[in-house]
């Protein structure tokens, strides 16, 4: 979706000789207003001023211990009221998901008011009634935005929606639902190199390396981020959708590009000749199926992948053959 001004945007230009209009001032008497006059030349080579005191001297240093004491000793006499707009500030300015442990560092008020200060709290800003959301997102809380609300304020910040390809979604896909996996497993899967894009989803802070799996060549293990989960909105790991509703959601998203991308809508009649072609059914039910083999292909490959994982694993576990000339080994078949 674009963000630039189009004619229904309402910054019609008013008409020359109205209030605000181009014909009620000349550019000259604006540049006379705002221009340079004759008397700024007076400043000119003076440098400014400090006019904020520095903090170096270590009098007017609190001691952080003793002022996390005096938080806690006001938090006790906080009402639940209190309690809730005091998170609701600190959670605003927060430029993250906080958690509880972090929530209780910065106002000193502990877990269980803090927890049932959450709850009410999302009941007040959650979707279709606030504009400003309150969500559970990568082990802590943070105010988002109204999804519905997310074109108006696209178009206000002038950006364009992140969205990811095909590729990095389902390579992403892979290492969520696989975690900890490898490059060659990934490779595997999908049938094709993913060096660049996992390089690309670990620039993004979406993928990180875990380690090394302890086997020959120790090769580097993947797995998703705090990022990810903020990416994603979602609370932990757990919260990830199944593979079949994973797919629905990135074919939703393919529909949105899609959408954005086509033309403009025909007219009625255009729309009731499409859906009354007979191929226009047959051609859905394609893609549908299509869409279904796909799914159930990756879904195939997957499950090899984890079945040669186990014989892999079964082959390094088993015990060591006997040496030559112990006779009371098990002999060969």
């Amino acid at each position: 979706m674009t963000t630039g001004n189009g004619p229904d945007d309402g910054d019609e230009t008013p008409a020359p000789g109205t209030p605000g209009g181009p014909g009620q001032f000349s550019e000259e008497e604006i540049a006379a207003v705002t221009g340079p006059g004759p008397d700024d030349a007076e400043l000119d080579g003076v440098e400014a001023a400090a006019i904020e005191e520095d903090s170096d001297d270590t009098e007017n240093v609190p001691d952080l211990q003793s002022s996390f004491e005096k938080l806690l000793a006001k938090s006790r006499n906080l009402s639940p009221d209190r309690i809730r707009t005091v998170l609701e500030s600190v959670l605003f300015v927060a430029e993250r998901p906080l958690s509880v442990d972090e929530l209780y560092q910065a106002t000193g008020i502990p877990r269980e008011p803090i927890l049932q200060a959450m709850d009410q709290l999302s009941g007040i800003h959650r979707e279709g009634i606030s504009g400003v959301v309150l969500y559970e997102v990568a082990g802590g809380w943070q105010f988002r935005t109204d999804p519905h609300s997310a074109e108006y304020v696209r178009r206000y910040l002038r950006v364009k929606p992140q969205r990811l390809t095909r590729a990095a979604v389902e390579t992403l896909a892979i290492i969520a639902y696989r975690q900890p996996v490898t490059r060659p497993e990934l490779e595997d899967i999908r049938g094709v190199d993913c060096g660049a894009v996992l390089k690309a989803l670990m620039d993004r802070k979406l993928v990180k390396i875990l380690g090394k799996r302890e086997e020959v060549g120790r090769p580097i293990l993947y797995g998703t981020t705090r990022e990810f989960l903020e990416f994603f909105a979602l609370k932990d790991l757990s919260a990830l959708p199944t593979l079949r509703e994973f797919h629905e959601l990135t074919q939703e998203h393919r529909d949105i590009v899609e959408k954005e991308a086509a033309p403009p809508a025909p007219k009625a009649e255009g729309t009731v000749a499409a859906l009354s072609d007979p191929n226009f059914t047959k051609r859905m039910e394609k893609n549908e199926a299509a869409s279904e083999a796909a799914l159930e292909e990756l879904e195939e490959a997957m499950a090899a992948a984890e079945r040669s994982q186990k014989v892999s694993a079964s082959i390094l576990e088993s015990p060591p053959s006997p040496e030559k000339g112990d006779s009371e080994g098990p002999k060969p078949e």
